[in-house]
């Protein structure tokens, strides 16, 4: 008898030895697992057996099997906490229904792991405790090959995450700088899309960018109308986060349907900006956190990119328009005269300054003959080039008609027909011209709808109005009217556009027609160069510290 305990007893060393020899001669958890069960199987003679290990999530889930057919196994329920498995029904009628022999728990120096489990033995005997403390013991020598294969596995696993992690960083980097030299959003769109085909696998994909609150496609593989129904109706552009799995499932069923997996927002600055919309990879994988975080940081160098190219498409434009205003400005300083002509009889001084680098104000001086000189002063609706072409055809028809030698108010009429024809809607002129005769010193004017201008005599204002509605609006249907004046040594005739009588000071205070008509009248007595030089420091002071809101333009007459 004492020799049957003593063979058996070194039968189950014999065995336990050859068993840690084989068990950690591979790292392999499925090897280890595996010859668990065979070394159980050829002990106790049964030939059904399984293990299951606690997954990252703390669930059990058989590892590995033998004996028992798929159907069985599926019937292993889901979702058994390891932490307390024992204390789970599902768990005890699995076992029941599978005429589990015994189940051991597996304890590793990392703590509970799983369990094995073992079916009846072929001589349908029961398990003697000699029997479980041998299953002990080979669990026990088994315990730290599983915790050195899983931990193996983890390392492999996180090795395999790095190289992904170092490819995809490698990736990055070098789409960073391609994406940093494309200036095309349309260039930007196909290698967004190009460089997530090739690590995702997917076939059907869409980019969109947001403007103005409006989708705008880069690229689209989806029906583009059901696409952007579903986009507006889920209200897509509010969204912060990627959406994806459950949430996509259960929040926008319809474009599940649709065959979208993945939605992820193209952000800059904490601002929407875009979105990349991923269908079904290829192999059927799921997106993981690494695969969205790749696409996360392949959009954000995308978007930057689109916003790049966008604010170098502003820069061309505002360029373009600096060199239209710069156009602009040489027509309008070229339209006003180079010289100022002077006559013995009359001292003429002009200033202009434009509150922008074009302005609508225009003014001349035309010496006609020897004996009439022509003043005019206007104001064009508008700033730019659209405002410098008017005053170009307003000066054009100006020089054309007068060689005409027409009454001023039948030339007036011309004027206003001329300028109703090339203006659009919207567009006018206010106008004030005469024709001062040094024959007879007398001035023949028109006041188009223009600020009157000041005639000072001996301390008295009277303001030129007579004329008619302003130029280019409409044909002319109510004839002008002129009126003539006799001019008398020491008048001063003082010609302006609003922004004298309209410039704002500091604190929001019109420069105003009764300050312009009191200061006037206390400079009437200098010369035409002193008053506009005293009339534009007035106005400077008046304004300091304040923008320039509108063109100034002065013409100043003194008859000597």
């Amino acid at each position: 008898m004492q020799n049957a305990e003593y063979n058996t007893a070194l039968s189950n060393l014999s065995a336990l030895v050859d068993f840690s020899k084989l068990i950690n001669s591979s790292l392999d958890v499925n090897f280890t697992l595996n010859n668990l069960l065979l070394t159980c199987f050829g002990k106790f003679h049964t030939t059904k057996g399984f293990i299951a290990l606690a997954n990252e999530e703390g669930n059990l889930v058989i590892s590995a099997s033998k004996g028992f057919n798929q159907t069985v196994l599926a019937k292993f329920p889901k979702n058994i906490n390891a932490d307390n498995y024992s204390d789970q029904p599902a768990l005890s009628e699995f076992l029941t229904e599978i005429k589990a022999g015994v189940h051991k728990e597996i304890i590793t120096s990392e703590g509970f792991r799983g369990i094995l489990v073992l079916g009846e033995r072929l001589l349908k005997k029961d398990y003697t405790n000699e029997d479980i403390e041998f299953i002990d013991t080979i669990i026990n020598i088994g315990a730290t090959a599983i915790e050195n294969s899983i931990a193996v596995d983890e390392i492999k696993n996180v090795n395999k995450q790095l190289d992904a992690k170092v490819n995809q960083l490698s990736a990055l980097f070098d789409l960073s700088k391609e994406f940093s030299g494309i200036l095309k959003k349309e260039m930007v769109g196909k290698l967004l899309v190009y460089s997530i085909i090739g690590q995702m696998l997917v076939s059907k994909y869409a980019v969109y960018i947001i403007s103005d609150e409006q989708f705008y496609p880069l690229e689209n593989k989806f029906s583009v109308d059901t696409l952007e129904k579903l986009l507006l109706k889920y209200n897509v552009r509010e969204i912060s986060e990627s959406i994806t799995g459950n949430v996509l499932k259960d929040e926008m069923p319809e474009l599940k349907e649709l065959g979208v997996e993945l939605i992820i927002p193209m952000q800059l600055q904490g601002e929407n900006k875009g979105f990349v919309i991923l269908g079904k990879r290829i192999s059927g994988q799921k997106y993981s956190k690494t695969d969205i975080e790749y696409v996360y940081s392949i959009g954000s160098l995308a978007i930057i990119s689109i916003e790049n190219s966008r604010l170098f498409e502003e820069m061309l434009e505002k360029q373009r328009m600096e060199k239209d205003l710069e156009l602009a400005r040489n027509i309008q300083q070229n339209l006003l005269p180079k010289s100022i002509p002077q006559n013995e009889k009359i001292q003429i001084a002009a200033f202009n300054k434009s509150a922008k680098k074009v302005g609508g104000d225009y003014y001349d001086v035309i010496k006609l003959d020897e004996d009439h000189i022509l003043i005019a002063i206007a104001d064009v609706s508008g700033k730019g080039v659209q405002a410098s072409l008017l005053v170009a055809n307003l000066q054009a028809f100006l020089k054309s008609i007068c060689k005409q030698n027409l009454p001023i108010d039948e030339a007036t009429n011309q004027i206003n027909d001329l300028v109703s024809e090339n203006t659009i809607m919207g567009s006018f002129i206010t106008f004030f011209w005469g024709i001062i005769d040094m024959r007879d010193m007398s001035l023949t004017y028109v006041n188009a709808g223009h600020n009157p201008p000041l005639l000072i005599r001996n301390g008295e204002i009277e303001k030129l109005k007579v004329g008619g509605m302003i130029i280019g609006v409409m044909e002319t249907m109510i004839p002008y009217n002129s009126d003539k004046i006799k001019l008398e040594s020491k008048d001063t005739l003082v010609l302006f556009t609003d922004g004298i009588s309209e410039a704002m000071s500091i604190n929001g205070e019109e420069f105003s027609d009764e300050r312009l008509e009191n200061i006037s009248a206390s400079f009437s007595d200098k010369s035409s160069d002193e008053f506009m030089e005293l009339l534009m420091e007035d106005i400077n002071n008046f304004t300091k510290g304040a923008e320039q809101s509108d063109d100034i333009t002065a013409l100043i007459v003194k008859v000597t």
